[in-house]
């Protein structure tokens, strides 16, 4: 039988800072309890710093957390948004969204934490210097020191050094690794941290020496330890290598599963700086309760519970578990003291199997709605809890609640609430404000390094007992039961009462015609109207002003027109959409990212788009697209007026491919279809018989790259990531820069990130190579754009990020890209 209350309350207005984003309910083991157990009484930590979320070494971070029971903790510097997309079309700020929740779906299997600093990853990067101008070296400096001042780690370890890493971002988050590490003890650099963390200086740094081979048997390095992260761990069931495999592989954006190796697996951890280690990282760092002071009296109750928990019993280590969590209560507090406080209230949840749970009546609510939240206790062990309190924070007043849990028996409690009208969206708190090219704006110093969001809502319930009380805050989530997936939890989501989208960004205008703008807008809330607006830069003309819209229910949809056309001295320029509803201006849109491997994820972009003014022509209407993971390449074919057809596998087995006049293979479209490759024959065909077939580009990795055109080729890893290099045109006559455009110089301004990657090394003199660019100090990479002429039809390749500068309205891309 379930026990029921009800309340109903109305939430004040709560602080959102950054913490956690609410997961499901996990529950361990009896093997993985009792490892939680022992955990209790080891009192050291570890702190990886590298560049990106591919950058860990997660056999390294399992063996600290898992075997050797240390806190440990990966700080990429960056959120990985410049690089390319394995799974989808999402870039920049969406795909640092979702690598964001790969590292921690990562880390739920390794057992480590994970931080992140302000930097963006602005794209490759061959230089260090480069790196630090454009990341802001003070202020990713100053983020680093304050994750170790918050963090306090005994052993800093790097994954790369300032001279070795191969990319500039590398080799910067060594550097400032290690400017760190010197800097946080000090109390003259950033002071103004010491408000909320103090001088901290770990006993050591060392630096994770490349050893990718294990065949390397190269010497030893000097002044280094090794360390065997292919150890077994029979508790677990698997060697850390095996681990490592699986949390590897949750990085699936960038297409870096890892195999689940087994056997010896030796890394070396060389000295950089602090005290040497002779045997043992932790050499001379004390990981007991003695580091603490009045701590030994904790650490031998602790000893005491884990020498007599029984694996098949383990409510029986509660009574003396919740005297030690009221022995730590009486020490002066102190990070330890905080992090084996929160770590005992789960151990002894997980010993109680205790299942405390607060589900909302819907995944999203908007500001000034109501919503129902139902909060659950269950306790299913023989110990005598009571639920004592279940209240809302920063409440006036809590909601006193004294009911016994017996076992196996569900209370529950049910409460009522107004969401205030002044709450924050759910918005990740890095894009709460305009960033720069180099980093986010994020105001609250104590948010810096969280990986995302506290939940918007959460319950504080109070458990107790007569040896001890424990104060438990539950995020607020919402269940769904999937006929499929079976149970599945959610993030709960703040979002505005509707959210307003525009299918296409960017609009191209040749010529002075008018084209039709659709805004779709959505209703997030319940029963609602208003009215939309486009704002134009000046000189555009925009018909109507405002689109009133009525909607009745949550999620019904609309599909609003305006006529854009530019005017007299119209430039190209940035256009805003806006809906008004009540007192609210809404200029959001709501996008929820969705993979299985990750949590739902809503992020709220501007509503934003571009109008492009160019001299443009064209040739060629019918294309046939091949699409890869996902660019939006065929969206800027449609607004330049080509006619564009999705091909599928089928498509290009059997269809009537001579029906068009062009046929473009998507980025990566070879890497991750293999009909493309199957078909290789029926498209040269194609461009035999006076076809022409553009193939962007693709990772040499698992693909075959030689045999990709009608002549041999090899595709390598050669780009050109300084967007303004400058662009040589090797072959002036050709029709690629003449013909139905003549290309200039003025064309390669105001590339964004990088002028290309994956460019060919190696070609047949068949092919004509057009352009030419490269990074400063580096040889001239001239296959970036082959063309070559067979039979009747051109074919054409190029590793130009045609797929970044489209959707960023860059014109001289539009006008090459045409050619």
């Amino acid at each position: 039988m379930v026990r029921r209350f009800s309340f109903f309350l109305v939430l004040p207005l709560l602080l959102v800072s950054a913490f956690s984003q609410p997961q499901s309910p996990r529950s361990l083991n009896a093997a993985e309890l009792k490892l939680a157990v022992k955990k209790l009484g080891v009192l050291g930590s570890v702190l990886y710093i590298a560049a990106h979320p591919d950058d860990d070494n997660t056999a390294f971070l399992g063996f600290m957390a898992k075997g050797r029971l240390m806190r440990a903790a990966y700080l990429s510097i960056t959120r990985g948004e410049g690089g390319q997309n394995l799974i989808g079309s999402e870039q920049g700020d969406l795909l640092g969204v979702i690598r964001t929740q790969e590292l921690l779906a990562s880390r739920r299997v390794d057992g480590a934490e994970q931080y992140f600093t302000s930097a963006i990853d602005f794209g490759f990067s061959k230089s260090l210097d480069e790196t630090m101008n454009i990341w802001g070296k003070e202020k990713i400096l100053s983020d680093v020191v304050w994750l170790i001042r918050s963090y306090r780690p005994d052993i800093v370890v790097t994954r790369f050094t300032a001279t070795q890493g191969g990319h500039g971002n590398h080799t910067a988050s060594a550097d400032l690794a290690r400017q760190a590490y010197l800097a946080a003890g000090d109390p003259n650099r950033f002071p103004e941290q010491l408000k909320y963390a103090q001088p901290w200086k770990p006993k050591r740094l060392v630096w994770n020496v490349f050893r990718f081979q294990q065949s390397d048997r190269s010497a030893v390095p000097e002044g280094s330890v090794g360390v065997d992260l292919g150890t077994y761990s029979s508790v677990l069931g698997e060697s850390f290598t095996e681990m490592a495999g699986r949390s590897r592989s949750m990085n699936k954006s960038q297409g870096t599963g890892g195999g689940q190796n087994r056997g010896e697996f030796v890394n070396y951890f060389q000295h950089v700086a602090g005290d040497s280690a002779s045997r043992d990282l932790f050499d001379g760092v004390n990981t007991t309760w003695a580091r603490v002071p009045g701590g030994a009296m904790v650490g031998s109750m602790l000893e005491d519970v884990y020498r007599t928990y029984d694996e098949e019993n383990p409510g029986n280590s509660i009574a003396a578990l919740l005297r030690a969590y009221s022995e730590l209560g009486k020490l002066k507090d102190e990070p330890w003291i905080s992090l084996k406080k929160r770590e005992l209230l789960e151990v002894i949840r997980l010993c109680g199997g205790l299942w405390v749970d607060a589900l909302a009546s819907d995944n999203t609510a908007s500001p000034g709605s109501e919503l129902k939240v139902t909060v659950s206790a269950i306790n299913r062990s023989l110990y005598p809890f009571r639920l004592e309190r279940i209240a809302m924070p920063l409440m006036g007043g809590d909601s006193v609640l004294i009911a016994p849990l017996r076992y196996n028996q569900p209370v529950q409690a049910a409460f009522g609430l107004r969401i205030p009208q002044a709450f924050s969206y759910s918005q990740p708190y890095w894009l709460t404000e305009p960033a720069d090219l180099g980093s986010y704006h994020v105001a609250d110093l104590q948010s810096i390094g969280q990986a995302e969001n506290v939940p918007p809502l959460s319950v504080k319930v109070r458990i107790a007992s007569d040896d001890g009380t424990m104060d438990l805050e539950v995020p607020v989530r919402f269940r769904i039961v999937d006929p499929v997936e079976g149970e599945l939890y959610r993030p709960f989501v703040v979002n505005p009462p509707v959210s307003v989208n525009l299918p296409e960004k960017v609009y191209v205008f040749p010529d002075g015609v008018s084209k039709r703008v659709v805004v779709n807008i959505r209703n997030e809330g319940g029963k609602i109207s208003g009215a939309v607006a486009l704002r134009a830069p000046q000189a555009w003309k925009v018909t109507p002003a405002r689109v009133p819209f009525e909607f009745l229910q949550k999620n019904e949809n609309q599909s609003l027109e305006f006529l854009v056309q530019p005017g007299t001295g119209s430039g190209s320029g940035t256009f805003q959409v806006e809906a008004s509803v009540g007192e609210r201006t809404v200029k959001e849109d709501m996008v929820t990212i969705r993979y299985p491997h990750i949590p739902p994820q809503t992020v709220f972009p501007k509503t934003e788009g571009r109008l492009l003014r160019l001299d443009l022509k064209t040739t060629a209407k019918r294309v046939g697209y091949i699409m890869g993971p996902g660019d939006e390449i065929p969206t800027a074919l449609r607004q330049m007026g080509y006619q564009v057809t999705m091909l599928t596998d089928e498509d290009l087995k059997n269809g009537a491919l001579n029906s068009y006049d062009l046929i473009i293979a998507g980025v990566r479209s070879y890497n991750m279809r293999p009909a493309v490759k199957a078909n290789q024959r029926k498209l040269m065909e194609f461009v035999e018989k006076g076809g022409t077939y553009i193939v962007q580009y693709m990772t040499p990795r698992r693909v075959e790259t030689e045999n990709l055109g009608p002549y041999p080729f090899t595709v390598s890893g050669d780009r050109v990531s300084v967007e303004e290099a400058p662009v040589r045109f090797l072959a002036p006559d050709n029709p690629v820069l003449n013909a139905p455009n003549k290309i200039t110089q003025e064309d390669f301004k105001g590339w964004i990130q990088e002028r290309g990657l994956y460019f060919s090394d190696k070609w047949d003199p068949r092919y004509t190579p057009v352009l030419a660019s490269n990074d400063p100090g580096e040889p001239s990479k001239d296959g970036g754009l082959l063309v070559a002429h067979y039979g009747k039809g051109y074919y054409v390749f190029t590793g130009y990020a045609f797929f970044r500068q489209l959707p960023a309205a860059v014109p001289g891309a539009y006008r090459l890209f045409a050619n």
